[in-house]
């Protein structure tokens, strides 16, 4: 918005309850807008969004900053994880499209990062690239 200085500010949220009686949508606690102002990182092509969303956290449990914050972090993390999926595991030519089946493989993608992570694996392509060579090495990885 703009505040009389000549410049928008980057972002502002709105929260609301008021949807909630409208809305059957089980455990739902309140409604929230975001309208951003972003530019690409050589500062051209600007342009204004809005993104919407809802919570089953209450307006004391999290006021417009701190939803302002976990949305931040939200998008902080999906990139990576994309990122990750796509390059590691080659997602998006992936030929499964159809039925539960992206769901299916998206799963076993996020468990067998998960299960990386866990062993302390800090180069997960190194790692997939490794076991895909050495499928006994993966049985003693998972049992330890």
């Amino acid at each position: 918005m703009d505040r009389g200085h000549g410049r928008l500010e980057p972002r502002v949220i709105r929260t609301s309850t008021a949807l909630n009686l409208y809305l059957h949508w089980p455990g739902l606690a309140q409604v929230f807008r975001i309208d951003r102002h972003v530019t690409a990182l050589d500062g051209s092509h600007p342009r204004s969004d809005s993104a919407y969303g809802l919570t089953d956290l209450t307006p004391p449990a999290a006021d417009a900053a701190t939803l302002g914050d976990d949305v931040r972090r939200h998008w902080g993390i999906e990139p990576r994880l994309h990122y990750i999926r796509d390059m590691t595991f080659d997602e998006d030519r992936s030929p499964v499209r159809t039925h539960s089946g992206p769901r299916v493989m998206a799963t076993l993608r996020h468990t067998a990062i998960g299960l990386l992570r866990t062993c302390g694996v800090t180069n997960l392509q190194w790692a997939v690239n490794h076991l895909g060579r050495h499928p006994d090495q993966v049985v003693r990885l998972l049992l330890g």
